[in-house]
């Protein structure tokens, strides 16, 4: 595509929430997680197989509990040059945790990971995309800790704010600023689509994620997209939810290999804290 090739300049980021399947705020499993057999590994493997078949750089949003259990998932995704996020630490939401619980739980995550990758995270996800704009608390723990940006406000209806900010911009705090990153989505009359990840990744057309990325990038914005391990594989388990509940979280069975590999042969990337410095420097 004509529109593609125009925008193929500008870097966009391809982001990895790194949680197990059985990872569904608010629905615990039967069984305790420790006894459920993990698909973490052999999923991050294929993504960091793809990203470096294209030379490609991405940021991964790392539970924290994810990485004192496996200590070696961290070391093998630093070493080969991506981005170590924090993601929280147990996958609870941010309303269920209060202002003292998020802060050690985020404290927790940046230890782990520092000990692990030998850098200490800049970049923030929210479980369910759980933090709010009014929650300026969490932006005052954020800024305290050290985070440079945060990419947890979601511009959707029900998970977000569907008429939220599409593109980058400041949340204030009373000691500094923390850049707020959407995600990507695709707007229509009917509202905001999830195109930019998740469910909406595997079930829109193709044509309509690379259409929206370059209108993104036409208009001088890099693409956020994110990804879950869960959804390398087509028939991996899945916890037993009511069906609305099921296909918001664990979408159509098909697998999200075929079109990043689409994506990237066809975009440039980075890592989201290679965009946020190259802001700063401009």
């Amino acid at each position: 595509m004509l529109q593609d090739r125009l925008a193929n300049h500008l870097k966009n980021v391809i982001t990895i929430d790194v949680e197990d399947w059985f990872h569904v705020c608010g629905c615990e499993p039967e069984t305790p997680p420790d006894r459920l057999p993990g698909r973490v590994r052999p999923n991050v493997e294929r993504i960091l197989g793809l990203l470096g078949e294209f030379e490609v750089a991405a940021t991964f949003f790392m539970l924290g509990s994810l990485a004192e259990n496996d200590p070696a998932l961290v070391p093998m995704i630093a070493e080969a040059g991506h981005e170590i996020a924090s993601h929280g630490y147990s996958h609870r939401l941010l309303t269920r945790l209060g202002s003292d619980e998020f802060k050690r739980e985020l404290q927790l995550t940046g230890d782990i990971i520092e000990r692990q990758s030998g850098k200490r995270p800049v970049g923030f996800r929210a479980p369910q995309w759980s933090l709010k704009m009014s929650d300026s608390w969490a932006y005052d723990i954020l800024h305290e800790e050290g985070y440079l940006y945060d990419s947890s406000l979601n511009p959707l209806p029900l998970v977000g704010d569907g008429s939220g900010p599409r593109f980058p911009f400041r949340i204030r705090t009373g000691k500094g600023d923390v850049l707020e990153i959407p995600p990507m989505v695709t707007t229509t009359p009917a509202g905001n689509l999830p195109t930019g990840g998740g469910w909406g990744f595997r079930f829109f057309p193709l044509w309509m994620i690379r259409s929206t990325i370059s209108r993104y990038n036409l208009s001088g914005a890099a693409s956020i997209l994110y990804l879950h391990p869960r959804e390398m594989e087509k028939d991996g388990p899945r916890l037993p939810l009511p069906p609305l509940r099921n296909f918001a979280t664990y979408g159509t069975r098909a697998e999200a290999g075929g079109r990043l590999r689409n994506l990237l042969g066809n975009f440039r990337f980075q890592t989201m804290e290679q965009l946020v410095t190259s802001w700063q420097s401009a």
